[in-house]
């Protein structure tokens, strides 16, 4: 019997259903961790919650994956915890979010492992045990790819696969070192896993965007192998996904990479961005053919643009040097709004949610994939999952050219002006739909877009503060005095039409993250 095949597990206190497999983890072995894991967690780059106290974690399940009883080898424990936090408002309930932690269990840490460690365990099951992040453990690393080669339901969790594709054994595994928000895992430069962190009830897009995409035969993204999940004993028709496998695109370029290299050589990338639209548009019209579409009517366009006057107005109030631009800017969202109410509609359907350069990997042989679906993962994942116009992802590839143009000395403009005309034309031969015949909707993501940047930098990466704020300049520059439309006659939709949906979430940070399947 393999490792793997030897599992305990421990649903939360508001389980209503009965454990019927091994015996659980003993009840005092996450307040015997407690006072660890308050150290360890605010040092995690993925832990969303950094500058405020954790005033409560709580077991949401545990699952023993590798029995921790023998003291010659380690254990492997998977956790969902809730960890709760202020918020600055005092008005705001506090913040409770739910975390996805593997660790591993050991009597004595290899000195290989020390930048891994957790603590020391004083009491409990585990007292005088060392826990550490069991994903830098190559062996237990091994582990979760053997669970995923070998489906089965071990206590809360459920591990799926591709019966179709075979999954080698003796992968070497190795952590990625680039990730943000989540953690991968490379095995032997053939498969890479993404193992979410921050965790929220419901399909996870970066496995329901590939997997449907996969259905519809779409190349441009590499299609999921296996993944595994938990149940959610709150409501069992919305799972929390954990983990995506996925091929790892051995030998491609991230697109963000390639573009500075681009500007530092003095190159023109033209061809590379005209292709990349190319690619974007492909995803985009699978997307639409895979799943529901949708229209925006009057009453979706005030909620859209309502909602991204909403976030100039929270922007410019967290960060003052966006104070000026806001009358200006303002004008791009009110000129959404009054097309809607002349009768204009826009159709929207699933998107990435948080295309950049980062996004992108390009093959040996030049062709463009895109990676990293989750969409911007501070957003509710209801939010995320929601119909959105096409020009959403295209606003922040556009954005992103503007971004590596601004990275580099000298600064660059005709290179960045040149992209993104580039991406539109490749755009517009694959879907036969130029982004720039929406000038008003594109003007105004775009604008959305740059104002989360600006916040984003604001808070986390000040000397980058200046690179968006040279955006929000130019677009306060393009203002025009909003007039009163003249009604427009509805545009014919192409796709079916669905029931309406609510405004979509702001964009994400351009960090020009290379999380994903690249290189």
């Amino acid at each position: 019997m393999s490792e793997a095949a030897s599992t305990r597990s421990t649903a939360s206190t508001r389980s209503t259903e009965p454990h019927t497999g091994p015996a659980a983890p003993s009840p005092a072995l996450l307040p015997s961790l407690i006072p660890l894991l308050r150290e360890w967690l605010p040092r995690q780059r993925w832990f969303a919650g950094k500058g405020r106290p954790i005033t409560d974690i709580s077991l949401i399940s545990a699952t023993e994956l590798l029995p921790m009883g023998s003291a010659a080898g380690p254990g492997l424990l998977h956790l969902l915890v809730r960890v709760q936090q202020p918020v600055p408002s005092a008005q705001a309930p506090p913040v409770a979010d739910c975390y996805q932690l593997l660790i591993g269990v050991r009597t004595t840490l290899p000195v290989p492992l020390a930048p891994a460690l957790i603590g020391h365990v004083q009491d409990g099951p585990l007292a005088g045990r060392t826990v550490y992040e069991a994903l830098q453990d190559p062996r237990l690393a091994e582990l979760l790819l053997e669970r995923l080669r070998t489906p089965g339901t071990p206590g809360t969790l459920r591990f799926q696969r591709v019966p179709a594709v075979p999954l080698p054994t003796g992968l070497n595994p190795r952590m990625l070192t680039t990730e943000q928000s989540n953690s991968s895992l490379v095995y032997g430069d053939a498969y890479i896993l993404k193992v979410f962190r921050r965790i929220h009830p419901g399909l996870n897009p970066d496995l329901e965007l590939p997997l449907a995409l996969a259905r519809k035969g779409c190349g441009r993204v590499p299609a999921p192998v296996a993944w595994f999940e938990a149940a959610n004993t709150e409501d069992q028709q919305e799972p929390y996904t954990l983990g995506v496998l996925q091929p790892f695109l051995y030998g491609s370029d991230d697109g963000w990479q390639r573009a500075l290299r681009s500007l530092r050589a003095g190159d023109d990338f033209t061809t590379e961005a005209w292709a990349l639209g190319r690619a974007t548009a492909e995803v985009h019209t699978a997307l639409a053919d895979a799943l529901p579409t949708t229209t925006l009517g009057e009453q979706q366009t005030e909620l859209l643009a309502a909602a991204m006057t909403e976030r100039l107005d929270a922007a410019a109030q967290a960060v003052p040097s966006l104070v000026p631009y806001v009358p200006a800017l303002r004008t791009a969202f009110d000129a959404v709004a009054a097309l809607g109410r002349a009768g204009r509609e826009w159709s929207a359907q699933r998107v990435h949610g948080d295309l950049h350069l980062g996004q992108a990997l390009r093959a040996p042989d030049g062709e463009w994939s895109v990676i990293d679906f989750e969409g911007e993962p501070a957003r509710p994942l209801t939010e995320r999952r929601r119909p959105q116009p096409v020009v959403r992802d295209v606003a922040g590839m556009l954005r992103s050219f503007d971004y590596a143009a601004r990275s580099c000395e000298p600064w660059a403009p005709r290179w960045a002006e040149r992209c993104r005309a580039a991406f539109c034309e490749g755009y517009a031969h694959a879907s036969g739909s130029d982004p720039r015949e929406e000038p008003e909707l594109l003007r105004a993501y775009e604008t959305d877009k740059a104002i989360y940047e600006v916040l984003y930098e604001a808070r986390h990466r000040p000397d980058w503060l200046p690179v968006p704020l040279a955006a929000v300049h130019r677009l306060a520059a393009e203002a025009k005095p909003v007039p009163a439309p003249s009604p427009v006659a509805p545009r014919a939709e192409k796709r079916d039409v669905k029931p309406d949906v609510d405004p979509p979430p702001a964009a994400g940070p351009e960090a020009g993250s290379t999380a994903g399947t690249g290189t």
